[in-house]
């Protein structure tokens, strides 16, 4: 018998990550990300950017996790960063680069919490942002496409951390 919400025998716990999301807009990636956060445990959602609409429209695909995961939109990323890092956060960008490190080899070494920085739709995590960070992952892709939609991408990320800090 398939099992629901209601029934299942998951056990609920918050994992030390913040999801840092660098202007992404799109109301559905908005609402999948609060599902995605919800689902792994997420401690806080941040949306960083001057065009974040936390409102109707993403509560379709949302499913109503935005009254359970901890968010706040903030316009300035930098400001964000500096604050995570003054208080002692590990942050990674999951972004492909040259000297980006694949997501499967990842291993966190360290008592601090994690920061995910997920990038824009259209751009990704801009070079300025990718300086900032303590490591850089990239999930490896096996196909003609170098790129995956961000929710999917931060599902597999969410997905590999928890289980490296579980």
């Amino acid at each position: 018998m398939q099992l629901t919400h209601y029934t299942s025998n998951f056990k609920k716990q918050k994992f030390p990550i913040t999801l840092v999301c660098d202007n992404i807009t799109n109301a559905p990636n908005i609402g999948s990300l609060f599902r995605a956060a919800d689902a792994f445990g997420v401690e806080e959602l941040i949306f960083c950017g001057e065009k974040i609409s936390v409102g109707k429209r993403m509560t379709k695909t949302s499913r109503s996790t935005e009254k359970y995961v901890n968010y706040k939109v903030e316009t300035d990323i930098h400001t964000v960063i500096k604050n995570l890092k003054t208080s002692n956060y590990f942050v990674i960008g999951l972004e492909i680069t040259e000297k980006s490190e694949a997501l499967n080899l990842l291993k966190i070494e360290t008592n601090a919490s994690v920061a995910l920085m997920l990038g824009d739709e259209n751009f990704g995590i801009s070079e300025t942002i990718l300086q900032q960070c303590d490591k850089v992952i990239h999930i490896n892709m096996f196909g003609n496409n170098s790129s995956m939609n961000v929710v999917q991408a931060a599902s597999i990320a969410l997905y590999e951390i928890t289980k490296s800090l579980a």
